[in-house]
């Protein structure tokens, strides 16, 4: 076995599977980006209770198949563990995607690269708006097929929705360890999430619906829209 020191936090920080560590009273003493973003929609007491209830009964770990659902966050197991009595862990595990509610075989899908189709219509954005912009995009998420047009639109709303907002944040990344199943095969999912002060919500329902007809989930709140994009071949 390699006995090197590695530090593993890295990669327990990008992993999408919230992990929160506690104290004995409760108190966080540690939790990944993932754990950050389900505070939004849930309370600590809440998840420190779930972890106490599905604690072991003794040191160790266990893994407990259970539905949990917040807001748009599902989980379909948790795995708690300690090893002393001063620190209690737990992890979630999302539900994988399911079947999409629109037929994906349809011929005007387009073999499409996705960070080419958001600077295009970022860049469009742009000649109509002067807000300060940063995009953050993984160069290495493969090719997808999408309806061009509809996905376009999709886009031009998301964005317009943020055209008031003094600073956007763009950033578009593979969603580690999740996927969604189209007539039998796991597909990796890309979320684009756009993130602001504010946002105006009066283009919600259309971003809703273009979503729904290319098969995306969408996640609305008062300073973000977040579109998980299956990356359907």
């Amino acid at each position: 076995m390699n006995t090197v020191s590695i530090d593993f936090q890295p990669f327990v920080d990008w992993d999408n599977s919230p992990f929160i560590l506690f104290d004995y009273k409760g108190k966080i003493l540690y939790l990944n980006n993932a754990a950050e973003i389900l505070f939004g929609y849930v309370t600590k007491k809440e998840i420190y209770n779930l972890a106490l209830t599905y604690a072991p009964k003794t040191f160790g770990f266990k893994t407990t198949t259970v539905t949990l659902d917040y807001d748009s966050f599902s989980f379909y197991a948790v795995t708690v563990g300690y090893e002393n009595e001063e620190q209690l862990a737990i992890r979630l595990y999302h539900t994988p995607r399911t079947k999409p509610a629109v037929d994906m075989s349809r011929d005007n899908l387009a073999e499409t690269d996705i960070n080419v189709l958001l600077e295009a219509n970022i860049a469009l954005f742009k000649t109509k708006n002067k807000n300060h912009l940063e995009l953050l995009t993984d160069p290495d998420i493969p090719t997808l097929k999408v309806d061009q047009n509809r996905f376009s639109k999709l886009l031009r709303k998301t964005l317009d929705a943020f055209r008031a907002s003094d600073s956007i944040r763009i950033s578009l990344k593979l969603l580690i360890g999740e996927h969604v199943v189209i007539e039998g095969k796991k597909y990796p999912i890309a979320q684009l999430s756009v993130v602001a002060n504010g946002r105006y919500a009066d283009g919600d329902e259309m971003i809703r619906t273009l979503a729904q007809t290319c098969n995306i989930n969408v996640h609305l709140t008062e300073h973000a829209v977040k579109l998980d994009i299956p990356l359907f071949k």
